[in-house]
C-alpha cells in the first residue's frame, strides 16, 4: 500500500471542515479537491466497484487513471451501497459530523437513495448541500444528462473555437472542444466557492441546499462575448481574437505575446528593433493599432521566424512586454518558475508509483498547501484516521 503524507495539516485554512463528497462527475470531483488541498476532510462515498472516475482516461500504462488520481488526491475513501440499510447508516453517520456535502447524484435519483434536500435538511438543518450537475438540479433542463463536449457547445464556447491564429492556419475545421474537462473544472471551481460561502453563513443562516449549474459556470468564460451582444456585435470563431498579437511561430517554437498597454507597445517596437514601420505616427493611436492588426501580425511573425523562442522570451520580458514560450509538460514540471513556487508536489498513487502532480491553481504566502496521496477504494474505513484528520 502507497504510504500517506504525514504534514501537519491543523494549520490549513478549512482545517476542522469535514466534507461528504459523492461523485461521478470531474465537476463535483474537483470541487472536492480544491476544498481537499485547502485542509478540509473530504470522504468520498464509493459504489463497491468503485467511482467510475477510478477508470477515467487518460490511463497510465498499468491502467491507472491519471485524471483520478489528480482528483483524488488528499481525500479519503468509504465504500458505501445507498441502496442497502448498511449504506444508508453510513450516510448518516458521514453527514451527522459533515459541514458540506457534495453530490452529482441525478435529480431523479436522490429521493429513492435519501440525498433529496428536503429529507437532509429536515434531518441535518446545518449541513450545505451543494448539487453539482451539467444544468442544474432545477428547471427544464435539471434532468440532462451532459459530457463534456455538451457542455462546451451548450455554453457557447464551442462557437467561438479554434479561433486567432488556429483559425487563420485551419479556417476549414469544424467546432473543437477545449481539450480535458475545461467546462467540469469551471463547474468545480464554482461549486467549491459556492460551498464556502453557504458554509460561512450557517452560524446565520443555518444549513443551504446550493444549485450549480456547469453550464452556468462555463457561460462565464465568455462573459465578453455575452456582453457584447448587447452592442450587436455577434463573435465567431472567424473573428474572435486579439486584433494584434497572440500566437506567433518562432525558429523553434511557439511564443505568445500580447500588448494592452501604450507602455507595452512601446517595448515591443524597442523589441523588434524600432523599426521604420512603426515608427508612423497614427498608430500611437490604439485604435488604430488595433484596425491595422493584420499588418502588426505580419511584420511579427516575420521577425520572430527567424529567432530562438528562449531569446525572443528573455528579451521581451527583459523589456517589460508580455509574452511566454508554449511549454512541453516535461517543462512545465522542471521549469524555474514553477520549482522556486513549489507548484508539484511529490504523490503517491494506488499503485504504489510517486507522480509529481499539481498542488493547486492557487497558493497562501504564510500557509504552503499541501498534497495528499490518492486513496485505495475503502481506505478511509478506519474511522479513527478519519478523526484525526478533522483534529
Amino acid at each position: 500500500m502507497p504510504t500517506t503524507h504525514s504534514h501537519d495539516r491543523s494549520s490549513l485554512p478549512l482545517a476542522g471542515c469535514h466534507i461528504v463528497e459523492r461523485s461521478d462527475s470531474v465537476a463535483a470531483a474537483y470541487a472536492g479537491r480544491l476544498l481537499a488541498t485547502l485542509g478540509a476532510t473530504v470522504v468520498m462515498l464509493e459504489p463497491e466497484e468503485g467511482s467510475p472516475l477510478r477508470q477515467a482516461a487518460p490511463l497510465l500504462d498499468d491502467e491507472t487513471s491519471a485524471l483520478f488520481s489528480y482528483l483524488a488526491a488528499g481525500k479519503h475513501s468509504l465504500v458505501c451501497d445507498l441502496e442497502t440499510g448498511d449504506g444508508q447508516r453510513i450516510l448518516a453517520r458521514e453527514l451527522q459530523q459533515a459541514d458540506i456535502l457534495l453530490d452529482d447524484t441525478p435529480v431523479s435519483e436522490r429521493r429513492a437513495l435519501g440525498l433529496d434536500h428536503e429529507r437532509l435538511s429536515e434531518r441535518f438543518p446545518s449541513l450545505v448541500h451543494v448539487s453539482v450537475l451539467p444544468f442544474g438540479a432545477m428547471g427544464p433542463k435539471a434532468d440532462w444528462d451532459g459530457e463534456e463536449i455538451n457542455l462546451i457547445h451548450a455554453s457557447g464556447e464551442g462557437f467561438l473555437l479554434p479561433n486567432g491564429r488556429s483559425y487563420e492556419l485551419f479556417p476549414n475545421r469544424p467546432p473543437l472542444k477545449i481539450y480535458g474537462h475545461f467546462a467540469q473544472y469551471q463547474g468545480g471551481c464554482a461549486a467549491a466557492l459556492s460551498a464556502l460561502s453557504a458554509w460561512w453563513a450557517v452560524s446565520e443562516f443555518g444549513g443551504q441546499y446550493v444549485d450549480v449549474s456547469v453550464q452556468d459556470a462555463m457561460l462565464l468564460c465568455g462573459a465578453f462575448a455575452l456582453q457584447r451582444l448587447g452592442d450587436g456585435s455577434l463573435e465567431h470563431r472567424a473573428t474572435r481574437s486579439f486584433r494584434y498579437g497572440g500566437v506567433f511561430e518562432a525558429k523553434d517554437g511557439y511564443v505568445e505575446l500580447l500588448t494592452l498597454e501604450d507602455r507595452q507597445w512601446n517595448a515591443l517596437v524597442q523589441l523588434l528593433g524600432n523599426p521604420g514601420w512603426a515608427q508612423d505616427e497614427a498608430l500611437k493611436d490604439p485604435l488604430e493599432r488595433s484596425r491595422r492588426g493584420a499588418d502588426i501580425n505580419a511584420h511579427i511573425r516575420e521577425w520572430m521566424a527567424v529567432r530562438d523562442v528562449d531569446t525572443i522570451v528573455a528579451s521581451a520580458q527583459t523589456l517589460g512586454v508580455p509574452a511566454a514560450k508554449y511549454r512541453t509538460p516535461v517543462e512545465v514540471l522542471t521549469g524555474e518558475h514553477e520549482t522556486f513556487r513549489g507548484l508539484f508536489d511529490a504523490c503517491h498513487l494506488t499503485n504504489g508509483h510517486q507522480a509529481q502532480v499539481l498542488v493547486a491553481p492557487y497558493q497562501f504566502q504564510r500557509t504552503p498547501l499541501q498534497l495528499g496521496d490518492v486513496p485505495s477504494l475503502g481506505k478511509g474505513e478506519d474511522q479513527t484516521a478519519i478523526q484525526e484528520g478533522l483534529s
